[in-house]
């Protein structure tokens, strides 16, 4: 999910998505993880030259990816939905503002303290054994497709690519996020607390731990009574407080945790023992549940 709140951005976004063709491409790219130029073309009833204008289009205004690989006829483009939930928000505009933009990988986490049940697995395999902590140390992590645990916490850094005498005014945290429940159960509750540098930003409830139905990306070895798939949230920090999908959860600013180029820049996903519904955690990555999405990290801030 990505929040646009430059009026210039909102225009190329919506003008990229003016067309019934675009539209149906969309649709394709929804039901398929991935699809190369020449069946969308094909799909489409549409030629060649056609479809590489409007993925043209539909990539400059950020709503598809495209990647290379190679083919019978030599190198062809696979295009992909590169977010799947866009928030617009013309209460900001950020014309004169820089950004950047970094992807966490879920199993990139700098410190965690959790409980069983818990474990992580990659897009091929489990890592170690489940409900044994001592995995969440294995140097595969890294590559962690997945991973979940019932009370505790994981703590991540956020690269600080300030620069000098900036002013902070903006973060955006993209994730998919589900309860853990012992087998799966859609009505599942858990209080999910967000901080950052130690400060709670806000809880959000997670209404359950969905598995029902498989999830998009999720492979095909992985088990059909565990965590299929989550939900797609938007955490926001700005000088008007902390939303989650645009809903304020809480007053805490931007400009309450003094932010420069020197500072840490540490978020914390955590289920306290303490809170009411302690329901468990899982958080899905790349190759896993209905988004092909890490941690997606957006910095807002003013030179």
């Amino acid at each position: 999910m990505r929040e646009i709140n430059d009026l210039n951005e909102i225009y190329t976004f919506c003008k990229a998505l003016s067309s019934p063709i675009r539209i149906n491409i969309i649709k394709i790219l929804m039901q398929n993880r991935m699809v190369n130029l020449n069946e969308l073309a094909e799909k489409l009833g549409v030629t060649n030259g056609a479809v590489t204008s409007h993925i043209k289009a539909m990539h400059k205004a950020g709503v598809i990816d495209i990647e290379h690989s190679a083919g019978k006829r030599g190198i062809q483009k696979n295009c992909y939905l590169k977010d799947h939930k866009f928030l617009i928000n013309t209460s900001g505009e950020y014309t004169n503002f820089n950004t950047y933009e970094v992807e966490l990988p879920i199993g990139s986490y700098t410190r965690y303290n959790i409980s069983p049940t818990c474990g992580l697995a990659t897009k091929a395999t489990l890592i170690g054994e489940v409900d044994d902590p001592r995995f969440f140390d294995d140097p595969r992590r890294t590559d962690a497709g997945i991973l979940w645990y019932t009370k505790g916490f994981v703590e991540y850094r956020i690269p600080n690519y300030l620069k000098p005498l900036s002013a902070l005014k903006e973060i955006q945290l993209s994730f998919e996020i589900s309860s853990e429940a012992p087998g799966i159960c859609d009505d599942w509750p858990s209080d999910i607390h967000f901080y950052l540098n130690e400060i709670l930003l806000g809880v959000w409830t997670s209404p359950g731990d969905f598995g029902s139905v498989k999830g998009l990306y999720t492979p095909d070895w992985w088990f059909p009574n565990w965590n299929q798939y989550g939900l797609l949230k938007l955490l926001t920090v700005n000088n008007e407080g902390t939303y989650i999908d645009g809903k304020k959860i809480s007053g805490v600013k931007i400009s309450d945790f003094n932010l420069n180029h020197k500072s840490d820049i540490i978020f914390t996903f955590a289920v306290p023992e303490t809170t009411s519904h302690v329901g468990g955690m899982t958080l899905f990555g790349k190759g896993f549940g209905n988004y092909s999405q890490d941690i997606k990290v957006r910095v807002i801030y003013l030179r």
